[in-house]
């Protein structure tokens, strides 16, 4: 689901705003200054940022500065009662992509949202890695195939999520929960043992040894772990 920050200091501004954005059908993080803005953008992934220019404790300007910084996929429009051009231009200057002026219908916001939300999606395309590396390993990601020291490892499409998963997030201890929820969906209600049968059976395929694991660590009352022995 697109993800969308809305920071906007008025709150009847951005309940107007969040209220239609969820009818819409996006998921909507709001923040009531600058500051907040900055603290959700440096938790969460976003696709886009709506940004009111005049907020307390940091100003629409600077966030949008920091968050293009850290990010120059994510989509930034800038919402302001300003309508001198230099405004403008200062927004686009900092890295917006876009700028409504209020009052605005929530027909063109949606209708601006969806048009930025195209270049986004075709930007990270585009960034996507066409393979992962980890140690021995080699993971094809167009193809979807595994080798590990240059020879092909036959996996189930299960065990393929379940290896990317690990391999992208290398040295993280994860639980059975956040794995289940990553590979298996957020909406899966199976038996939670299923995460250990799929790493053991992946064991047997890319371990020398599957009883003493070289890559896919257990931590006892924790979960699992990927270890990229280099």
């Amino acid at each position: 689901m697109t993800k969308i920050l809305v920071a906007e200091d008025e709150h009847a501004i951005r309940s107007f705003i969040v209220i239609n954005l969820k009818r819409a059908g996006y998921e909507v993080i709001e923040a009531e200054n600058g500051r907040e803005a900055l603290d959700q953008f440096e938790q969460q992934t976003f696709d886009i940022l709506l940004l009111d220019i005049m907020m307390p404790e940091v100003d629409g300007f600077a966030v949008c500065e920091q968050a293009r910084s850290k990010d120059e996929v994510v989509g930034i429009i800038m919402l302001t009662a300003r309508t001198r051009e230099e405004d403008k231009v200062m927004g686009l200057s900092v890295g917006a992509d876009d700028y409504i002026a209020k009052p605005f219908s929530p027909a063109e916001l949606l209708a601006r949202i969806q048009s930025l939300l195209r270049r986004v999606e075709t930007l990270r395309r585009r960034k996507q890695p066409r393979e992962l590396l980890s140690g021995p390993f080699r993971i094809d990601l167009g193809a979807k195939r595994v080798q590990k020291a240059g020879v092909d490892v036959e996996v189930t499409p299960t065990e393929y999520d379940l290896l990317c998963h690990f391999i992208k997030n290398e040295d993280q201890v994860m639980s059975r929960d956040e794995l289940l929820d990553a590979v298996w969906g957020e909406n899966y209600f199976g038996d939670r043992k299923t995460v250990d049968v799929n790493i053991r059976r992946l064991r047997q395929k890319i371990e020398e040894n599957p009883a003493e694991p070289e890559f896919i660590e257990t931590l006892w009352g924790h979960g699992y772990k990927w270890r990229n022995e280099k």
